[in-house]
């Protein structure tokens, strides 16, 4: 994979839409077992759930220069001036390109003018995850809800330059 020099993000549209799930499909594949086969549905959503994704969030797609979709993370904002990112995921081939700093950085750029804060959330098997959010300035906030029978961590993050 060259360097994520050659990536463009961009909006997702609906002709998008099977990429992004091949996308987090193959993206997740290897934490399948360690969910609950409730929460595995909902991290990798068949094509209803995308398109209802859609219609209610920005999903931002990253797109090598062969025009594959190697890369995705969906924001919205919330009430209160909240962000929130949700549904991250770069493909093997595409991992320690950059692909996923391209993308987060182009979600918090969406959301800074909005938001004070930005959360998301994740599960205990998304270590590398969770050092990868750490790295870009994100903090456990101690609260755990249940996904679907396993723990879900939130992190947050402040935003500066907030128009909130």
């Amino acid at each position: 994979m060259a360097g994520s020099s050659r990536l463009r993000i961009r909006p997702a549209t609906q002709r998008d839409l099977d990429a992004v799930r091949a996308c987090l499909s193959v993206a997740f594949a290897p934490y399948e077992t360690s969910y609950t086969a409730e929460a595995f549905r909902d991290t990798v959503p068949g094509s209803e759930g995308l398109a209802q994704r859609l219609r209610t969030m920005t999903i931002l797609v990253a797109e090598d220069s062969k025009g594959d979709i190697v890369g995705t993370i969906a924001h919205e904002v919330g009430s209160g001036g909240i962000g929130h990112l949700r549904g991250m995921a770069v493909v093997p081939a595409a991992l320690g390109s950059g692909t996923a700093d391209r993308l987060i950085e182009a979600a918090e750029r969406a959301l800074v003018s909005t938001c004070t804060r930005v959360t998301l959330d994740t599960t205990q098997p998304l270590e590398r995850a969770m050092r990868f959010y750490g790295r870009h300035g994100y903090t456990a906030t101690g609260r755990v809800t249940d996904f679907f029978g396993m723990p879900l961590f939130e992190y947050e993050k402040r935003m500066t330059g907030s128009g909130v």
